[in-house]
């Protein structure tokens, strides 16, 4: 941790909702390091059930199952394929497997 560092906000960013690992690792493990550390600590809160969050995923899901021309939850971005082309996501290329030790 950076020198004089005293506060943090911590900000779940891969989750949506709070659940039990967002409550865990963040509400007691982040918090009670900080404690440790003599750190002031905020945790940002998630969208979970806020109404205009939940508008715009039933917008979104709407837009596809009833396959809508108008895109209008997708803001300003022009839409995006719904489905990837066959070469879109190509897996990486495969790591070494791990040297294993010989049996004696």
């Amino acid at each position: 941790m950076e020198a004089g560092c005293r506060n943090v906000v911590l900000v779940p960013i891969g989750f949506i909702s709070d659940h039990m690992e967002v409550l865990y690792d963040l509400d007691d493990e982040a918090a009670n390091l900080c404690q440790e550390l003599g750190v002031t600590m905020h945790r940002a809160a998630t969208v979970g059930t806020d109404p205009e969050f939940v508008s715009m995923i039933r917008e979104l899901i709407a837009e596809r199952v009833w396959n809508l021309p108008e895109r209008a939850a997708i803001g300003d971005l022009p839409a995006s394929h719904d489905v990837c082309p066959l070469d879109c996501c190509p897996a990486p290329p495969r790591r070494p497997a791990a040297a294993r030790p010989t049996p004696a």
